[in-house]
């Protein structure tokens, strides 16, 4: 049995994997709000015989275990893209990473433009120096 709980806009979906040889059946259920460890804990113990998992497909069998290292960036990776929020949090955020990518151009700009000037300050000092003035 394989459980995947995800977000599906405005809805926390789980989808329960039943695998017996080489079919698997499938049931889709509909949390509501976010569920808790605890919740889907209850839900499996108290619920799980209720389900009726209808539909079904065959599935070619992979012999090839997976690396565990790559299985954890893969999953790493996954958890990264999960975006939760409203869309207006969501271009709020766009807006935020837009302006921070605008200032740190900007500022090194200055940055650059005082070296350039600290450089040509002590270049100018240099000569006086060697004039001997």
């Amino acid at each position: 049995m394989e459980l995947n709980v995800f977000f599906e806009d405005p809805f926390w979906i789980g989808m329960f994997y039943v695998r017996d040889g080489k079919d698997i059946y499938v049931e889709k259920i509909v949390f509501g709000s976010e569920p808790k460890d605890g919740d889907i804990y209850k839900f499996i113990l108290y619920n799980y015989y209720t389900l009726s998992f209808r539909a079904q497909y065959h599935e070619r069998l992979k012999n090839k275990p997976k690396n565990p290292k790559r299985m954890q960036r893969i999953i790493k990776k996954q958890s990264l893209n999960l975006s939760v929020g409203t869309k207006s949090m969501q271009a709020l955020k766009k807006q935020y990473e837009q302006n921070k990518q605008i200032k740190k151009f900007n500022q090194g700009k200055l940055e650059k433009n005082r070296r350039d000037y600290l450089f040509r300050l002590k270049q100018e000092k240099r000569k006086a120096k060697k004039r001997g003035h």
